[in-house]
């Protein structure tokens, strides 16, 4: 078995990557990402990895709305810094879809194509409540927050989820707790995704 069926509904984005053209990986750059793409990066699916993934989506079509997206051509601030919560998490996801890197990144090829130091995170004193995606060829710029409230944790993960975080669950309950942990995924990738209560875009110029 794979990966659950809902994972194909799931938004998904094609982008154009100069860089991949220019090294032959596509011919014509262009690239097409999915929600397995940022799971198969994580090495798990959660509410975090869906809500960055949703977040950069929302960004990136706002940030072009009649264009295909240029990965590569993004800077990413966190709202916190690397080590905070779930902050390194999400910003690996921010990463797979814009290209925008730390200082170890991609450095470029005769000063061009470069990914490194387009991630950057907040201070701890000047921590913000959203993500903020920049063009690099024109500034534009947005902010994007997520709220995993609008799909709250159901009875039913709450019942199971004890169990098996402490490791006395049986098969039976890790199975209803993983089932109930994904159906709330679901509901943020498919029910939710264009959600303005789930994903909100501010345009900041």
């Amino acid at each position: 078995m794979g990966f659950p069926d809902f994972f194909e509904q799931a938004p998904r984005i094609q982008l154009y990557d100069e860089l991949a053209q220019f090294l032959g990986a596509t011919p014509d750059g262009l690239i097409t990402y999915t929600y397995a793409d940022a799971v198969r990066l994580a090495g798990h699916s959660c509410p975090t990895v869906a809500g960055a993934y949703l977040s950069t989506i929302h960004a990136l079509k706002a940030l072009y709305p009649n264009e295909t997206p240029t990965r590569g051509q993004i800077s990413v601030k966190m709202p916190a810094p690397e080590t905070e919560g779930v902050t390194g998490v999400m910003a690996q996801v921010c990463t797979l879809l814009t290209g925008a890197a730390g200082p170890g990144g991609f450095k470029g090829i005769a000063g061009r194509f470069r990914r490194n130091e387009l991630l950057k995170y907040a201070a701890r004193n000047e921590q913000s409540d959203g993500i903020i995606f920049q063009r690099l060829d024109n500034g534009k710029a947005v902010k994007v927050l997520f709220n995993a409230n609008t799909v709250p944790i159901s009875n039913e993960q709450r019942m199971h989820m004890g169990a098996a975080l402490s490791g006395v669950a049986n098969a039976e309950q890790l199975q209803a707790f993983a089932q109930a942990w994904q159906e709330r995924v679901k509901r943020l990738l498919t029910e939710h995704a264009w959600d303005g209560e789930t994903v909100l875009v501010q345009p900041l110029n």
